[in-house]
């Protein structure tokens, strides 16, 4: 099978097509034929050399996927050879064939097609498990998305709109960018180049909000804990402005403020299970009615990820970029089973 893997820490350039077995199915896994696979930011951060795969997964980067089931290991009673899935996987996406546990597949909602589908598992899950359950985001509360056009920045503010019913502000370069968080929900959106700390302050009468959730960090993460109210929860889900920081502990503790992080992939497969259920319970069925949308920035053919991940290095993209591995069936729509 063909496949994209890194030849050393670089720029998009490092990325190659190279022929390597295809893989077999072990217990409570399913090989999938691959029909197209997200691109995401830590496959950028894979590239580079600063997020190495867990042990165990793939060097082939590539985390979420959809396509066809080719083959199933023993033990997977839910899943039949053919049919169309998503998936979230710990690496291997950017493959003809990738293995993924049974537990992460997922129907592709009713009416999207293979690329659409491809675009979901990372993001939501992300925002799910940093969300929902990180930050335990309740009904009304408060929420700062810095990097509202992102991928997980998309799919957090339309999970906190239409679940939580939550007051969302998010943070965007550039005035289009902006102009799709307010498209999607946010009740505001700030330039994060400015003093947008201030301009969350005036927008809530000073009082802050409940929860953030950064990918930056550095030396903003003291500017963001001062922007919670009390009881407020700060969750980093990367550290690209900086790995440390300086806080006043004294004002943390004082304010009952939480600060946490996570990362998913390394996590064991039934958590990532569990994720997939409450996705496919309580989001899906907001996709497939139209309230939750996934919105396609690129559709980049297989053969050309080197300017798939330049898009990324230039943070040009507004939601998700898709490899297109199978082309004679990527833009089709796909019969949605029955899960789990």
């Amino acid at each position: 099978m063909k496949v994209i893997e890194i030849q050393r820490p670089g720029g998009p350039e490092v990325l190659r097509i190279v022929e390597r077995h295809r893989p077999q199915a072990s217990a409570g896994e399913v090989l999938i034929r691959v029909v197209a696979a997200g691109v995401n930011r830590p496959d950028v951060q894979q590239r580079r050399g600063l997020y190495p795969s867990p042990p165990g997964a793939s060097d082939i980067p590539g985390l979420d996927i959809a396509g066809l089931v080719e083959t199933i290991g023993p033990g997977v009673k839910t899943l039949k050879v053919g049919m169309p899935v998503c998936a979230l996987v710990n690496g291997g996406g950017y493959a003809e064939y990738c293995m993924a546990p049974a537990v992460q597949c997922m129907p592709i909602p009713r009416g999207l097609n293979f690329i659409e589908g491809a675009s979901l598992p990372e993001v939501f899950f992300t925002a799910w498990n940093n969300l929902i359950w990180l930050a335990r985001l309740s009904e009304g509360e408060t929420l700062l998305i810095q990097g509202g056009t992102s991928g997980v920045g998309m799919a957090g503010i339309q999970i906190a709109r239409h679940l939580r019913r939550a007051v969302v502000f998010a943070t965007a370069g550039s005035l289009e960018k902006r102009e799709v968080c307010l498209a999607i929900g946010a009740k505001a959106a700030v330039d994060y180049r400015v003093s947008w700390d201030e301009e969350i302050r005036m927008l809530t009468d000073g009082a802050g909000v409940d929860v953030i959730l950064d990918a930056q960090a550095g030396p903003n993460t003291q500017r963001q804990l001062d922007l919670l109210k009390v009881d407020g929860r700060l969750v980093f889900i990367a550290s690209h402005e900086g790995e440390t920081a300086e806080v006043n502990i004294r004002s943390l503790v004082r304010r009952r403020l939480t600060l946490t992080g996570s990362t998913l992939r390394p996590r064991p497969a039934d958590y990532k299970g569990r994720l997939a259920r409450e996705l496919v319970t309580h989001v899906w069925p907001l996709i497939e009615d139209g309230r939750i949308k996934t919105r396609i920035h690129q559709a980049v053919p297989f053969h050309q990820v080197k300017d798939a991940h330049a898009i990324l290095d230039e943070n040009r993209q507004i939601g998700k970029v898709v490899l297109v591995v199978d082309p004679a069936i990527a833009a089709t729509v796909p019969e949605p089973y029955q899960p789990f």
